[in-house]
């Protein structure tokens, strides 16, 4: 036995990143006296700034909006209670197909071993239990979010751990809700082309493919606290507008899908610390 706690790192992309996809089990393991981990790899730079300025517009300072969300994403981690936050801070990358992607120093550019290496000392350091990332696609295409998924994975061949690992998802079932849920809160939402509604379906796991559904109803306050606290990127994030009874009505269970495991805890799972305690 030892009396180092059961840890939890979650590896993301962007300020607000950590919210989005994992508010709910990072505030619930923390209550539940976990030590949870965040590392967040890039600066957020390509996010909107003051006024809802867009990248490449006059008045945008990719540097002054990095600090601004690095700022929030501290609010944001003392509203979820996060224990540890380490920040990477390559350069934020932008959406896919954007001149940011091949910016020196960009996320989307640094070779894989280097972020690797850096992750890996991260995890010798935290020595996590279980590890959080996204899948080979960054969930829905996004440059950073697809180099997280590769220098997390890769971090975790360099080290001797080996933690249980999870990669964020949705339910196919949830996502096809969203469309609908989207038109009741008067979203303009003009009709995608094919190639576009094809990507959008192939976004989440169809329902039976889902190994972990952790309910975190009681946390959905904290985790609409901690995306309100990226207020500069409201603009963006549309779970906002929903008010926080219906957000936690929607919002109230995380899902994951465990891709390593050494505890041979049985799925689907309702805890990603099943067989660890």
């Amino acid at each position: 036995m030892t009396d180092r706690p059961l840890t939890l790192m979650a590896v993301h992309a962007h300020p607000d990143d950590e919210a989005t996809g994992t508010g709910g089990v990072l505030a619930r393991y923390a209550a539940e006296g976990i030590r949870t981990v965040l590392v967040t790899c890039t600066d957020g730079g390509c996010g909107d700034g003051p006024g809802g300025v867009k990248p490449g517009e006059a008045g945008h300072d990719p540097a002054a909006v990095a600090s601004m969300r690095r700022a929030e994403l501290q609010e944001s981690c003392d509203v979820l209670k996060i224990s540890d936050l380490e920040t990477l801070d390559y350069a934020d990358s932008g959406m896919m197909g954007w001149p940011s992607n091949d910016a020196p120093g960009s996320f989307w550019q640094t070779p894989v071993e280097e972020g690797a290496a850096r992750l890996a000392d991260l995890m010798r350091q935290y020595q996590p239990d279980v590890v959080v990332t996204y899948d080979e696609n960054g969930f829905y295409g996004h440059p950073d979010h697809i180099q997280a998924h590769r220098i997390t994975m890769a971090a975790l061949e360099m080290t001797t751990l080996t933690p249980k690992v999870y990669w964020t998802t949705m339910p196919r079932s949830m996502m096809q809700r969203f469309g609908e849920i989207l038109r009741e809160f008067g979203e303009d939402m003009p009709e995608p082309d094919p190639a576009e509604a094809a990507a959008m379906a192939e976004i989440g796991l169809p329902d039976e493919e889902i190994s972990t559904w952790v309910d975190t109803l009681a946390f959905s306050g904290q985790k609409f606290d901690a995306l309100a606290a990226h207020a500069s990127q409201g603009e963006n994030i549309f779970f906002l507008k929903m008010g926080k009874e219906r957000f936690g009505e929607l919002m109230g269970t995380e899902t994951f899908v465990r891709v390593k495991d050494t505890t041979g805890a049985t799925v689907p799972e309702t805890d990603l610390f099943a067989g660890l305690r």
